[in-house]
């Protein structure tokens, strides 16, 4: 349970405490873009080697990315994550937050969607992280946390419906996994009810 021996005391979103955790993660997915090819060739969710016995993927494959606009949106997405849900977590509960997305996420990746052979990004873990920041929020009557969650899940939905558009895809340089966003997104459903962060 996520109770108050992991959280820091209150704080808004302009408490240093509540962007220690967040920052340091930016930092890390700037360091392994950093590395560059070697490092995508190291880390990135990959089938193959995956079932040759490298495991580490299913969770190292969330901190790389295909490029510097890709990270970039990710970055942006963890920015807007604790300006809308300003939890001031322990380094602790991110650690596994981040482990528990990132491996649940890759699994179903790996057992739902046996096509894919390789997979790079954070996207699918950021989505997972709205919904645990969002809910707990909405419990206590927020309403742009709701409209929020909402526009969360019709983005789901719509993403797989419609697919994502070319240009989105082009920007990145390569495929858009919207899979991920949906496994990631259950996986935190979950890790809600399994760690009562819904309370």
């Amino acid at each position: 349970m996520e109770t108050s021996q992991n959280i820091i005391a209150e704080a808004p979103y302009r408490s240093v405490k509540t962007w220690q955790a967040p920052l340091t993660l930016m930092a890390l997915l700037l360091f392994t873009q950093l590395l560059g090819d070697s490092g995508r060739a190291w880390l990135s969710y990959d089938r193959g080697l995956i079932e040759a016995g490298q495991w580490w993927r299913l969770v190292t494959g969330s901190f790389v990315h295909l490029g510097w606009w890709h990270l970039f949106l990710n970055e942006i997405g963890l920015a807007v994550l604790v300006l809308l849900c300003p939890q001031p977590l322990s380094f602790a509960v991110w650690i596994r937050r981040l482990l528990i997305l990132s491996s649940g996420m890759s699994l179903g990746l790996y057992f739902f969607v046996p096509s894919l052979s390789n997979y790079v990004g954070m996207s699918g873990v950021i989505h997972g992280l709205f919904l645990l920041g969002l809910v707990p929020q909405i419990l206590k009557k927020d309403l742009i946390a709701l409209a929020c969650l909402l526009y969360l899940i019709g983005k789901l939905a719509w993403e797989l419906f419609a697919g994502t558009p070319v240009s989105d895809e082009s920007a990145l340089g390569g495929s858009v996994v919207l899979e991920s966003h949906l496994f990631g997104t259950l996986t935190a459903f979950a890790y809600g009810i399994m760690f009562r962060v819904y309370k």
